[in-house]
């Protein structure tokens, strides 16, 4: 989805990407972004950012089970997004999977994201990501699929991935606005990420933890070389992602 979003224009740029290892975390994968946003203005928003000037700036720090990421844009210095993550070998039935307090889970708004839904909002439309039907979708390696009605329930094996979206705002007369529109977007972004996880299924099953790190850097280099090289209108291959198993030609053969 990287490459897919990425041109000569805007996209993903990765500053950093190392191993680290965490009293809370454990070990995993420190990821440090900048998402260059300039088509993906709302238009409420033109009037806040030139063209050439939102940036958001995304650390995270991927782990098993457990994940941290946050986000922050400096057009909006005092505004904040942090995502917890916890992943469960469940079919959505942990009730509390953050261990939130009373007053936390007061406040908090729980939605369910199904990865075999459709979303037709204003984010869903800007995130350019591949149409899949998983209702029709089954994986020739695994022979997981298709989702139907109550797969949740039937399927197994079957995981959720927790995600607590903390949005702080304070900006008067703005900041609820703000809050709600970057919160639909990050919720756009759950489900098109985890279809799209879901649906080439048969790409990366099998790979080893290795097999992916060096993907990842092989890709961020992709990624660095398209943003410096403005791209040409038109051209075929602006935003063409290559699949995984392009990925593993360069980087070795998977087992």
């Amino acid at each position: 989805m990287e490459q897919q979003n990425t041109n000569g224009k805007e996209g993903v740029e990765v500053l950093q990407q190392v191993p680290f290892e965490d009293d809370e975390l454990g070990e995993g994968q420190f990821t440090s972004k900048v998402y260059h946003l300039q088509s993906k203005i709302p238009s409420w928003m033109k009037g806040f950012a030139s063209a050439s000037s939102l940036a958001v700036h995304e650390d995270s720090w991927s782990a098993y089970p457990k994940s941290r990421t946050v986000m922050q844009c400096p057009l909006f210095s005092k505004c904040s997004l942090t995502i917890d993550t916890v992943i469960r070998p469940d079919n959505g039935c942990s009730e509390n999977a953050h261990n939130l307090n009373s007053q936390q889970l007061a406040a908090r708004e729980v939605e369910i994201v199904d990865i075999a839904s459709v979303s037709r909002d204003y984010w869903s439309k800007v995130i350019t990501a591949p149409k899949v039907d998983l209702t029709t979708f089954k994986s020739q390696r695994t022979e997981r699929g298709p989702l139907l009605n109550g797969w949740m329930d039937s399927c197994r094996p079957v995981m959720t991935i927790y995600k607590l979206v903390v949005m702080d705002a304070p900006i008067w007369g703005l900041g609820e606005r703000l809050e709600d529109c970057l919160i639909a977007g990050e919720r756009a972004l759950f489900l098109a990420c985890h279809r799209l996880c879901f649906a080439w299924i048969d790409e990366w099953y099998g790979m080893t933890m290795e097999q992916i790190r060096e993907m990842e850097r092989h890709t961020d280099l992709l990624l660095k070389k398209t943003l410096k090289k403005a791209a040409k209108p038109g051209s075929k291959h602006e935003g063409k992602r290559k699949s995984l198993k392009d990925e593993i030609a360069v980087v070795g053969s998977c087992t």
